[in-house]
């Protein structure tokens, strides 16, 4: 299960072809092997596995990025749009983190998520 075809695949889908593109062409020796790892592994093993939707998975993602106040949480916020997440769905997935991991890192997840909806409604 999972390869770096697939990979690709998935991580165009839910990211876009303009970041991963962006991302490919800042590539160097110095990370090349980590890129490579995380399209076969994450995005071809994880992301392709059959127990989760993408929507699923990627509502999860926003809540253990939100939940560890990591600066990815921007790009899946923005990448929600291509995997049917809501911004309904993305305030009630952002309680959890309140609830569960606190509500600094919602507060702050709350503002991101309303930037970003402010700027690009949609």
């Amino acid at each position: 299960m999972g390869s770096s075809e697939e990979g690709m695949a998935v991580r165009r889908q839910v990211l876009g072809s303009e970041h991963v593109d962006q991302v490919t062409a800042a590539t160097s020796e110095l990370d090349r092997g980590f890129q490579e790892w995380i399209t076969e592994n994450v995005w071809g093993r994880i992301w392709t596995r059959p127990g989760l939707d993408l929507k699923s998975r990627s509502m999860l993602t926003i809540a253990i990025l939100g939940a560890l106040n990591h600066e990815e949480l921007e790009l899946h916020l923005r990448a929600a749009r291509n995997t049917g997440v809501t911004p309904p769905e993305v305030a009630e997935v952002l309680l959890h983190v309140a609830a569960y991991a606190g509500v600094p890192a919602a507060n702050r997840a709350f503002k991101l998520a309303k930037s970003i909806y402010e700027q690009d409604p949609p």
